[in-house]
């Protein structure tokens, strides 16, 4: 009996330490949970110096319209946990451009995609009521979910030059490094004097110069050769595409050159 009372001692003893930790331990994981969030869409005194422009504030769209348009309620696009998110609705066609443009520059930012999901950076967008989509100017990164061995992801990651990272429908990445649904995936695109970087996830998956006859030749073998403007322009927009599919942005950041 005096053994039964001391385990039943000891165990009403852990349990309340149990019960007395738990909220500590909550409140620390909301703490992180917060700092994460805030730690978000900011630049680095190096970065100010280095001459680095924010992009996406983390609380707005401001910076940023529909292609052809503004932004609204109906487009999609909103702001959730520091992230510039687009929820797809019943209509399509809501991709978000940035106010400026930009000619030789450094992009950097991070993107989620939803499973099953597609979505793009494009630059160079001209926008102009005879292009009624960007992408009929714009080049773009691929943003999709590639799938796994076990799990189908989007149609187009059967398709190559159409994989997350590639160059879409122009050139495929050297090394496939997209991080699985769910995970976030740090791109960069760099463009100067004609000459194209993109790298993913801190590995340079694709390089190639615009604009000259390999260029050419390019667009020649690709869906957009009915596209005579199409990758033509060397100062643009940035747009994030609309493909129907939930997608997520954040720490938006660019350098001009």
């Amino acid at each position: 009996m005096k053994t039964f009372s001391l385990f039943t001692s000891l165990a009403a003893h852990a349990l309340l330490i149990s019960a007395c930790s738990n909220p500590s331990e909550n409140m620390e994981s909301e703490a992180e949970n917060t700092e994460t969030l805030i730690s978000q869409n900011f630049l680095t005194d190096d970065e100010v110096l280095d001459g680095w422009d924010l992009l996406f504030d983390g609380g707005s769209l401001s910076g940023w319209h529909i292609y052809g348009g503004s932004p609204s309620e109906e487009s999609g696009w909103t702001v959730e946990d520091n992230a510039l998110t687009f929820n797809p609705g019943p209509e399509d066609g809501h991709d978000l451009l940035s106010d400026d443009e930009f000619s030789h520059f450094h992009l950097s930012l991070e993107w989620k995609i939803s499973e099953g999901g597609n979505s793009g950076i494009m630059f160079y967008v001209k926008e102009d009521p005879q292009y009624p989509y960007p992408w009929l100017t714009g080049p773009e990164m691929q943003v999709l979910d590639n799938g796994t061995a076990d799990r189908t992801g989007h149609a187009d990651a059967a398709y190559p030059k159409h994989r997350a990272g590639d160059l879409y429908d122009l050139i495929s990445c050297y090394e496939e490094v997209a991080h699985p649904v769910g995970e976030w995936n740090h791109a960069e695109i760099v463009a100067l004097d004609g000459d194209l970087t993109f790298k993913l996830n801190d590995v340079v998956v694709v390089e190639t110069t615009l604009w000259n006859e390999d260029w050419n030749a390019l667009v020649e073998g690709s869906k957009f050769v009915a596209m005579p403007d199409f990758g033509a322009f060397q100062s643009g927009k940035l747009c994030l595409q609309d493909h129907g599919n939930k997608v997520w942005y954040r720490n938006i950041k660019i350098k001009r050159f």
